[in-house]
């Protein structure tokens, strides 16, 4: 693995373009958009603040920047440096910013969710949405782009509208049922439209009769014996440290003195840290917090609120529990590489650990000291699976992997 010197970054925005070529990131109110292969700069825009939020087109001509405080979005071309909108929803304000799937329109959600705003960057004409619900995932597109369900709340009950999106009309409207409806999802092939409630376990379903195959316990002890634990444990630096002046340099410090790490495999009966649901808080952390499927539909990782060090990962053609990785710090983020089972997995450190079919690494990324710690709270991919950027709160780096060969 190779990585890339620390660049500038604020409010963990980068991203790369849907088509590879370009990666986005922002500095304050600059949104610098970098060649992938030499990383040197190819467009600096400046926007009228601070940015909050990015979001490339799915055609990768286009990039919004979203500064929810001033209840402005600026839209960029990277054919057309010179040209630009400015979408302003004034008074209503803004909480949420996102692209049609055709690239063309822009969807807007004003504060107090009381409308969504649709902007057609073609015709210039505007759509209105009414009573969206704030909810973890309230828009969802059907994988062909032309239909758009919403989830709404009106008069303390939860509905869903679907829309036609070449013209935005209204074309069903229905009850779901739901006590508090958390989120909506289109199945792949846009039959069929998931809706869940809060706080649910992972439920998986078949996608022919939607009836529920399995449910995923995800206990605090696993006593499986065919379920492999990965457990993340220090180890010393191996270097004689008496040879070194004392107080070393930072960089030295940095390179030397940090505590690397590697992966023991535990002794079935495992035991985890549970933290129980803080009772007298407002929406306590509990359940799935986090789920996503590999690429090829073999695995889903998933993340227990109330077990925040560890990473499960179920096979799903056996509908098991397949390895658990616990590490010595909580689970920040994690994704899966888009083009092989490939899980990478950050906790706030200056690690990236990822795990194959073939096993489990912590690779510590050198910082060399000049930006004091590199804490990695969240990671994407590059859509070919080559390399991903980590982010921290301050910067971020790119990090180049070897392909492996998929087996």
């Amino acid at each position: 693995m190779d990585f890339s010197e620390l660049f500038k970054l604020s409010g963990l925005l980068g991203r790369f373009s849907p088509d590879g070529k370009c990666l986005a990131s922002c500095v304050q109110y600059r949104l610098i958009i970098r060649d992938v292969n030499t990383l040197q700069i190819l467009q600096l825009y400046t926007c009228l603040d601070q940015i909050q939020y990015i979001e490339w087109s799915s055609d990768s001509l286009f990039i919004l920047c979203a500064m929810y405080k001033r209840g402005i979005v600026q839209v960029w071309s990277l054919e057309q440096p010179d040209w630009h909108c400015k979408i302003d929803e004034g008074s209503a304000g803004l909480v949420a910013s996102c692209w049609s799937p055709d690239g063309r329109h822009i969807l807007n959600t004003t504060e107090f969710h009381l409308r969504i705003t649709v902007w057609s960057l073609c015709t210039k004409s505007v759509s209105y949405i009414k009573y969206p619900k704030a909810c973890q995932q309230g828009i969802a597109f059907t994988k062909d782009g032309r239909y758009m369900a919403v989830a709404e709340r009106r008069d303390c009950k939860d509905f869903v509208s679907l829309f036609v999106c070449s013209n935005w009309q209204l074309l069903r409207h229905f009850d779901t049922e739901t006590q508090d409806l958390f989120g909506i999802e289109w199945a792949p092939n846009g039959c069929v439209l998931a809706v869940w409630d809060t706080c649910l376990e992972v439920r998986i379903l078949n996608h022919v009769t939607w009836k529920k195959i399995t449910e995923f316990e995800h206990p605090a002890t696993v006593t499986n014996t065919k379920t492999i634990v990965y457990k993340e444990v220090e180890k010393s630096p191996s270097v004689e440290t008496e040879r070194f002046s004392f107080p070393p340099t930072r960089a030295l410090a940095s390179s030397v003195f940090s505590t690397q790490s590697k992966y023991d495999i535990s002794q079935v009966p495992v035991s985890f840290q549970y933290i129980k649901p803080v009772a007298d808080r407002a929406n306590p952390k509990m359940g799935i917090g986090m789920l996503a499927f590999s690429p090829d539909n073999c695995f889903l990782a998933t993340k227990n609120d109330n077990i925040p060090n560890a990473v499960w990962i179920w096979d799903i053609q056996k509908l098991k529990l397949f390895v658990v990785l616990e590490q010595l710090c909580a689970i920040q983020s994690f994704q899966w590489d888009p083009r092989q089972p490939r899980l990478a997995v950050c906790t706030g450190n200056s690690k990236v650990y990822l795990w194959s079919p073939a096993g489990c690494v912590s690779v510590q990324v050198p910082t060399e000291g000049k930006e004091g710690d590199f804490q990695i709270v969240s990671l994407c991919w590059h859509p070919s699976g080559d390399s991903m950027a980590l982010l921290s709160k301050d910067n971020f780096c790119v990090c180049y992997l070897e392909r492996e060969e998929v087996k």
